[in-house]
């Protein structure tokens, strides 16, 4: 059941998850670079995933502690995050005070588009809030839409790999090995995969967006709405994801419109077809009278 005190740890716990997520990208970097020793490989990946020039020294990457030179790295990353936090509510406040004041108090909304020169999603935001809130409610929303979009997208790419895994686990007997011990750890290791790869995701294009240029003005910062579940449709929708799962269709998501969207090639699979089998000594279907051995089963 939603309420506002649901929505407040909602918010409470993704700020946890995204603390998590910049921690965990940071500590895999420098484990990372510690093993192969490449300092300059180590600094473009920090910029590629925070988008920062960082301090850490040659010296610190190869002979520092670890722990401390991850708790450096992930200081820098968030400093650099919170400053880009401030700057987007400083740019939008003024847009969206003028949208409120200019179209009247019925809009209850914004949608904001962001993009990081490959992926763009509108973050929707309760105009209200993030009036109140100095404009820091449009990061939080910006936040919560990527996090969710990025997880669903990841999350049904893994079903679609578990279940490849499931069936290709069970020649696992044949070489005496128990399939399910099998299963079990390629699955978390499988699982631990894609919780890194959301992760960097969700860094990289937090710390990377920005509002396109053409749209940083009343024009193109509108009005949006929010999308109600329709309970009526909980059976179709199910059958979509398992449809999805199976591998019939591309990872979508979009709670708004134009969203977030990034729709794969719908992979259309043929049935497979067994034929009946033809005895040797049965009539050949071809209609000669003969047996199939002495007809058309004489190659076969």
């Amino acid at each position: 059941v939603y309420s506002k005190r649901n929505h407040a740890l909602f918010g409470e716990r993704l700020a946890l998850d995204l603390d998590n997520a910049f921690y965990s990208v940071a500590d895999g970097l420098i484990n990372s670079f510690r093993e192969s020793a490449d300092f300059e490989e180590f600094k473009l990946a920090v910029i590629v995933n925070f988008g920062i020039d960082t301090n850490i020294t040659k010296e610190e990457l190869e002979k520092g502690n670890i722990q401390q030179i991850a708790e450096k790295l992930y200081d820098e990353a968030k400093t650099n995050y919170n400053r880009k936090v401030v700057a987007v509510a400083e740019q939008t406040l003024p847009i969206i005070k003028n949208i409120r004041k200019e179209q009247g108090s019925h809009i209850e909304n914004v949608a904001v588009p962001f993009t990081d020169g490959r992926k763009q999603i509108q973050a929707l935001a309760n105009l209200d809030k993030t009036i109140a809130s100095g404009g820091n409610e449009l990061p939080n929303a910006l936040e919560r839409s990527i996090t969710l979009a990025l997880i669903d997208d990841s999350w049904k790419e893994h079903l679609r790999a578990m279940d490849d895994l499931r069936h290709s686990v069970q020649t696992a007997g044949y070489e005496q090995k128990d399939p399910l011990v099998i299963y079990k750890i390629e699955a978390f290791s499988a699982f631990k995969q894609m919780d890194d790869v959301v992760n960097k995701d969700i860094v990289s294009f937090l710390c990377h967006c920005a509002i396109p240029t053409e749209q940083t003005n009343p024009a193109n910062i509108k009005e949006g709405r929010e999308q109600k579940t329709d309970m009526s449709k909980m059976r179709q929708r199910k059958e979509e994801f398992a449809g999805a799962a199976s591998g019939t269709g591309g990872p979508e998501y979009i709670s708004n419109e134009n969203d977030y969207n990034d729709p794969s090639p719908a992979i259309k699979h043929e049935p497979i077809r067994v034929e009946p089998k033809i005895g040797r000594n049965d009539a050949c279907p071809c209609g000669s009278g003969k047996k199939y051995k002495n007809c058309h089963g004489k190659d076969a």
